[in-house]
């Protein structure tokens, strides 16, 4: 991705931009990453390069740093939704790919952390898809 993205939380009080390209795309199964998105895994742009602007509500994150390790998740008080956040031993902004309001082209590179991934998470692109809420 070139120029900037565009995104927020769920309710809408954070609101961000970045300018700049992601140089990967990663699923994480790991339980830390599950855990964060209630889901089977996590999906997460990364960059080194792009920079960060804050459009509105920086003051409405809470940041749950877990002790000794580099698991870092930024959400927004009043709704939970993940946001945005800087891994600074790194240098990379983390987006999770759910918060972003803009249409971006990257592809997911691919998979991380599979031997932790959750035993019913096999198969899934056999199961119907259904374009609504089943009913």
């Amino acid at each position: 991705m070139h120029n900037s993205a565009s995104g927020q939380c769920l309710c809408g009080e954070v609101r961000f931009e970045v300018a700049g390209a992601f140089e990967n795309f990663f699923l994480c199964h790991c339980s830390r990453c599950r855990k964060d998105s209630g889901s089977a895994h996590s999906a997460n742009l990364f960059s080194s390069t792009a920079q960060l602007i804050w459009l509105s509500r920086e003051d409405a994150i809470t940041t749950l740093q877990l002790p000794d390790t580099d698991h870092v998740k930024n959400f927004c008080a009043r709704c939970g939704s993940a946001v945005l956040y800087v891994l600074t031993k790194h240098g990379v902004l983390v987006v999770p790919a759910g918060a972003l309001d803009s249409s971006i082209t990257n592809k997911p590179n691919g998979h991380i952390c599979c031997a932790s991934r959750a035993e019913w998470d096999t198969d899934l692109e056999s199961l119907v898809r259904i374009n609504g809420l089943p009913g």
